[in-house]
Formats: C-alpha cells, sequence, structure tokens
C-alpha cells in the first residue's frame, strides 16, 4: 500500500460510518468492482444527469478547485 492511500484511509477512519461507506464503494468502483450499480435516488437524478453531460462535454473542476473543496470537505468533518 503507498503512503498516499494509507494517508487517505487514516483521513476517511474519522468520518461518519455513512461517509466512510460512501467512499468504500467509490473505491470499489473505481478499482473494478463488478457488482451491480446503485440505484440512483430519483430526487438526485437530474444533477447525476446533468454531471454525465458535463463530463462527456469535457467540463470537469480544476486541481485548484478541487483541492479546495477536499480541504472544506476535510476541515468540516474534522470538527464534527
Amino acid at each position: 500500500m503507498t503512503k498516499l492511500l494509507q494517508k487517505a484511509l487514516e483521513a476517511v477512519r474519522l468520518l461518519p460510518p455513512e461517509n466512510q461507506d460512501e467512499i468504500a464503494r467509490a473505491m470499489l468502483s473505481l478499482a473494478g468492482d463488478d457488482s451491480a450499480p446503485e440505484d440512483i435516488d430519483p430526487a438526485h437524478l437530474a444533477d447525476v444527469l446533468e454531471s454525465l453531460a458535463q463530463a462527456k462535454r469535457g467540463e470537469f473542476a480544476s486541481d485548484a478547485a478541487v483541492e479546495a473543496a477536499f480541504s472544506r470537505f476535510i476541515s468540516q468533518t474534522a470538527s464534527c
């Protein structure tokens, strides 16, 4: 295991269980887990479809924007 992955897992351990499960599902998906996809909550369907359309158009957040969002997320969860 790389040091970066180990650091990420240590950060995830500090999160609430439901957040840990979300991250675990994302990791398994990225690692090629062949389990059946999860159903999309109908309340989130429009956002998911818009996100897919943005990805298809190549509209992605900059590295700086992702880093800023991640930093905000970590600081918010650390205060919980």
